[in-house]
């Protein structure tokens, strides 16, 4: 018991020292009009080599931009700058209504989270009460695990242990935690990985009815078709050496 109240109060905290970071290192607005995200000039250093250099865009409402470009062009670099786990110069607004949850993210994988005998519902319930979940997951915070899972395909699985799922069972309950409550943002590191074709079918479906509820997504795919179908608009990364990033409508 002792050991479980550990490792979910520890994981509580990663959680609200990266939302405080991202609220430290970019400017997080209280706005209804506007792109939902808009970086300028964002340039991310290490050993004095510039791992992205220059990067501008906007996300508006309700639209989804692609990054693309080869491994180690500075995706999920750029995602670490929205979310404040990075620092960087330049400028990083996000734009959020009153009230809004800001934002939602979808790693590549769960990483040593997937290794803890947590279950599902526990994992997800982490951040949706405050109530300890080594003392129980409350009816409520189970109604609203049980609804992210049904959205994604995993319904009954709140009892499950997170080291025992699949790959993409696991990337799927990632979705669920983003997307429920509704973010303003939506972030998609490399979200199709591990998935069988049904599973990146109903996740597509599910991309479109977040835009349609008016949430901005950026997304980072190596997928050349699955950018085609989906993207609004596509910023395209690369070496550091090969100059600012394009951005290509």
């Amino acid at each position: 018991m002792k050991a479980c109240r550990t490792i979910a109060a520890g994981l509580a905290l990663r959680s609200r020292n990266l939302a405080q970071r991202a609220r430290q290192r970019a400017i997080v607005r209280q706005m209804s009009s506007g792109p939902v995200l808009a970086l300028r000039d964002v340039t991310v250093r290490r050993r004095g080599v510039a791992v992205l250099r220059d990067v501008s865009l906007e996300v508006a409402p309700g639209t989804l931009h692609a990054l693309v470009g080869p491994n180690g062009s500075g995706k999920s670099t750029l995602f670490g700058v929205v979310l404040g786990a990075v620092d960087f110069t330049g400028s990083a607004e996000l734009r959020v209504a009153s009230g809004a949850r800001a934002v939602g993210y979808v790693p590549q994988a769960l990483g040593d989270v997937e290794k803890l005998p947590l279950t599902v519902a526990e994992l997800l319930a982490l951040q949706r009460q405050r109530w300890p979940v080594c003392l129980g997951v409350r009816a409520s915070t189970r109604s609203q695990v049980a609804r992210a899972l049904e959205r994604v395909g995993l319904a009954g699985f709140g009892g499950r242990r997170i080291d025992r799922l699949s790959g993409g069972e696991r990337q799927r309950v990632l979705w669920a935690n983003a997307i429920d409550p509704a973010p303003a943002l939506l972030l998609l590191d490399e979200p199709m990985t591990a998935l069988d074709a049904a599973s990146r079918a109903r996740l597509e479906a599910l991309i479109q009815e977040v835009r349609a509820a008016g949430a901005a997504v950026l997304m980072a795919s190596h997928d050349a078709e699955q950018v085609a179908r989906l993207a609004d608009s596509v910023t395209r990364l690369g070496p550091s050496l090969a100059g600012p990033a394009s951005e290509v409508a």
